[in-house]
């Protein structure tokens, strides 16, 4: 479960509403593809915007339709007390594992955070995934940090930012942290276009925005990497050097609705407002390039 291909589906809004038919297509091509995990409410599943209730539907539905593969559920919120109620919800769906980002308001301190992770920690009887993304939740882990949190019983894993794009370099960021950390407690690699680059470096499990849409695709760039291909992990990464472009500009939660709804895989709009998906030349563009790139 925290090695390989951990898949990211959105979760898609119709009027308004959770799409519960669309999220659970999506789910369902997902386990069919076989990836090696699912992980739901994170970051592309629009976990902030969710009410308890429905992160709860989605929690159920997402394991209804996984079929034999691990569902991680996200519970990050902006209150201690918010996030053990949605832990105390995953379980009771059966995750197989949850995933915790610091969300906040106002800054937190490295203290407050440990204190997050550390309360969570107790109240579980499943792994903790750690939801480090500085671009959401404005927090920065060091490495220390990290190392003190995975000394906690049920952390198995973390999820770090994109590494450098220099292989050396890479490879000298996740040794550094590979040297901190219990040697069960493996480092997923997220920012799909870094991908490549940190599983190559040691990364052990890619946490994956477009591995919820298209997951053959993303899958074929994770298996060469685990077969020891990293030539052709690259190689197939940078021939969606398009799609990364657009990541960076616009956000990949941003281009993910909008490929999913191109799709047919979600109603336009997707995305919960104030958030808009891809419009215009911009939507175009992508319409293009899914074309040429014939993604599954």
């Amino acid at each position: 479960m925290f090695s390989g291909l951990s898949a990211f589906p959105l979760t898609p809004l119709r009027d308004g509403q959770v799409d519960k038919p669309a999220f659970a297509r999506l789910v369902e091509r997902l386990a069919t593809a076989q990836v090696d995990s699912i992980c739901t409410l994170g970051s592309t599943g629009n976990y902030a915007y969710l009410e308890r209730e429905e992160r709860k539907r989605i929690a159920r539905l997402a394991i209804q339709h996984a079929g034999e593969v691990p569902v991680i559920i996200g519970v990050g919120a902006l209150s201690t007390r918010d996030a053990l109620a949605l832990a105390e919800d995953a379980q009771k769906a059966g995750a197989s594992a949850v995933l915790l980002a610091p969300v906040s308001y106002q800054k937190l301190t490295a203290d407050e955070v440990f204190g997050l992770f550390e309360t969570v920690d107790r109240a579980l009887s499943v792994p903790l995934v750690v939801y480090d993304n500085p671009s959401t939740t404005h927090f920065d882990f060091s490495d220390e940090l990290h190392a003190r949190i995975a000394r906690l019983p049920h952390v198995a894993s973390i999820k770090i930012p994109p590494v450098p794009a220099d292989p050396a370099a890479a490879k000298a960021r996740v040794d550094g942290l590979r040297s901190q950390l219990p040697s069960h407690v493996t480092i997923g690699i997220s920012g799909d276009a870094a991908a490549a680059t940190g599983l190559a470096a040691g990364c052990q499990v890619w946490y994956s925005v477009i591995g919820g849409l298209f997951p053959e695709t993303t899958l074929a760039i994770t298996r060469a990497a685990q077969a020891g291909n990293t030539d052709e992990s690259a190689r197939l990464s940078a021939r969606l050097e398009p799609l990364w472009a657009l990541f960076r500009q616009y956000g990949s939660l941003r281009v993910v609705a909008a490929a999913a709804e191109l799709r047919g895989d979600a109603q336009h709009p997707s995305l919960p407002a104030p958030l808009k998906a891809l419009e215009g030349h911009d939507r175009d563009r992508l319409s293009a390039l899914l074309d040429k790139l014939n993604l599954a």
